[in-house]
């Protein structure tokens, strides 16, 4: 570039944009969020409207979805977020400390229990029919965290509860439907009872496309690969300082999540506590798998749980 296109550009402003853009692909790259996942957007009501279709099975991959169980709370040593060994079937230091809380007899160790409890969330590849908060979202592949209460209408189109409804698969191609997601916000929460499936019909009318959409797609299994859990004593031993039970712990231990939940203000909006979690544990764990935390239980929205937790 010469020293007069360099004039030039400081005249427009527009070297000022440049570099505006350049810090905020820094900060995406570090810890930020993962450009494979795609959300939805509500407005300042807090609703919010999109169609999208769920995609089949990722090649060599036998489920269109994958599930996992995870934990996130609060206790007097920081934050516990961390995926649950039961996703795989395996013994979990929460659930089995949740256990002996709720057998104690005790409403309060109840009350304890429902706040730690497993939640919920899946994982899909879809594609966006229409995003209207992002439009250059349109016809491309993403992956898609949802919780119970989506999932739910996803297992009501395959197997309709009345006889003169016909079933489908919302994950063919050519024989599924378009879900259009419809979001209101209910006491804090998003809510998705009116969201539901379009007609039957292809994504797109050219195989080849669709081809090329089913090449797109991300791995599914990757989710709940080993390397996306730790070992039940790391597991406990973090269970363990967050509840207060270990006076000391390693400095590889810290994270920043921690530092931030016990210093949160109120002066600091709902966005900003759920961002800053999420990037804090997102950088604490190296994996090429999506980020393993979930804050969706039935159908909740991360942004909305943190919020509550902000408030508490």
């Amino acid at each position: 570039m010469s020293f007069k296109d360099l004039k030039k550009q400081s005249s427009l402003g527009s070297l000022t944009q440049k570099l505006v853009k350049e810090v905020e692909k820094m900060n995406n790259t570090s810890g930020g969020a993962d450009e494979r996942l795609w959300k939805p957007e509500v407005d300042k009501t807090g609703n919010g409207y999109a169609v999208i279709r769920f995609l089949p099975s990722p090649e060599g991959e036998e489920i269109p979805w994958a599930k996992m169980y995870s934990h996130a709370f609060q206790g007097p040593g920081g934050w516990y977020i961390e995926n649950s060994l039961t996703t795989t079937g395996g013994k979990d230091p929460v659930s089995e400390h949740n256990r002996e809380l709720w057998n104690s007899g005790n409403e309060g160790d109840k009350d304890v229990v429902r706040r730690q409890k497993r939640k919920l969330s899946y994982y899909a590849n879809i594609y966006v029919v229409k995003d209207p908060t992002n439009p250059q979202n349109e016809g491309g592949v993403f992956l898609y965290k949802f919780g119970k209460k989506i999932f739910d209408k996803v297992m009501e189109a395959m197997q309709p509860e009345f006889e003169d409804e016909t079933p489908i698969n919302p994950f063919d191609f050519w024989q599924g439907a378009n879900f259009k997601l419809k979001i209101v916000k209910k006491d804090g929460y998003w809510n998705y009872d009116k969201s539901e499936f379009d007609k039957v019909g292809p994504v797109l009318e050219d195989d080849d496309a669709l081809e090329g959409l089913w090449k797109k797609q991300y791995s599914l299994t990757a989710f709940t690969a080993a390397d996306q859990f730790k070992s039940y004593d790391d597991l406990k031993k973090r269970l363990d300082y967050v509840l207060g039970k270990k006076s000391t712990r390693a400095a590889a231990q810290e994270t920043e999540y921690d530092n931030y939940a016990a210093t949160e203000q109120k002066s600091v909006s709902e966005e900003e506590v759920m961002r800053k979690l999420e990037d804090s544990y997102k950088a604490s764990k190296v994996t090429d798998a999506a980020p393993s935390v979930d804050v969706n239980d039935d159908g909740d929205d991360a942004m909305s749980y943190f919020a509550k937790l902000a408030d508490s």
